[in-house]
């Protein structure tokens, strides 16, 4: 995988912002492959589609880009706020891809993907309406919180100028992919709060009474529920169950493959 852009292509383009993309949107459809099935190339829609910007011809996965100069914070800028909620409670909403690159060197510093399964409403922020005086007025856009997105959904593929092995970036992404199979948003989120509390306790061997530490934070999550300890055991038996923790012994647990952070 070259990390270069190619600068040639941003000549013809005056505004810094229409060069960033076109270098971007250039770099991931020649050295990006899917990493959802490992297809070597990924292919770009054409311009002004409204949810995606790249697609897999193989396995149809769609993929957003969002390219900046700075590091990633806990925040990442998105769309319209209803229309973000919306395709969230449907399947239209596309993996995303966070590339951050060398201002001055043009090239690519780092690039992570966030599948689509990690999404839910809860790491969408609502924006303030935009001023009375905006063009849009009125207009509320979105925040995603990459905080409440647990370090297993925020795969890299490039890191600090590191390209990652492409097997491991595959068996990372595949190691999630049973959260798909949950169609209900409200268990999904149930399922990433508890891998959350896990990798809190940077541990890869824990015990349930570990987890219960976390019983008072999840009952400000989910106030309604009274009974988070029962709730708590029922998702590490699904976690369990899909793979992605093993039954060590009585009341102890074990991440499966743990690769911390």
């Amino acid at each position: 995988m070259d990390l270069s852009f190619q600068a040639s292509l941003a000549n013809s383009y005056r505004s810094v912002p229409q060069k960033i993309k076109n270098l971007s949107e250039h770099w991931v459809s020649r050295q990006v492959y899917c990493p959802n099935c490992g297809q070597i190339e990924i292919n770009r829609y054409g311009n002004n589609r409204p949810v995606a910007d790249f697609f897999c011809s193989h396995c149809q996965e769609d993929y957003e880009l969002k390219s900046q100069a700075r590091i990633f914070g806990v925040k990442v800028v998105d769309g319209a706020y209803r229309t973000m909620i919306e395709r969230l409670k449907g399947s239209s909403n596309p993996n995303l891809f966070l590339l951050h690159y060398d201002q001055i060197g043009l090239s690519v510093r780092n690039l992570l993907v966030v599948p689509k399964h990690f999404f839910v409403p809860s790491i969408i922020e609502e924006r303030p309406a935009l001023s009375p005086l905006a063009r849009r007025a009125g207009w509320i856009g979105c925040y995603i919180s990459l905080q409440g997105i647990p370090h297993a959904g925020r795969i890299f593929l490039v890191r600090n100028g590191v390209v990652e092995q492409r097997e491991q970036v595959l068996a990372k992404w595949q190691k999630t992919l049973f959260l798909r199979d949950q169609r209900d948003i409200r268990a999904k989120g149930w399922l990433l709060s508890v891998m959350k509390c896990i990798e809190k306790m940077k541990k890869n061997t824990f015990t349930i009474d570990e987890m219960y530490r976390f019983e008072d934070e999840l009952k400000t999550t989910y106030p309604s529920n009274q009974h988070i300890r029962e709730k708590m055991r029922q998702q590490l038996q699904i976690l369990r169950d899909k793979g992605y923790l093993e039954f060590v012994a009585r009341g102890t647990y074990r991440l499966v493959d743990a690769n911390p952070g």
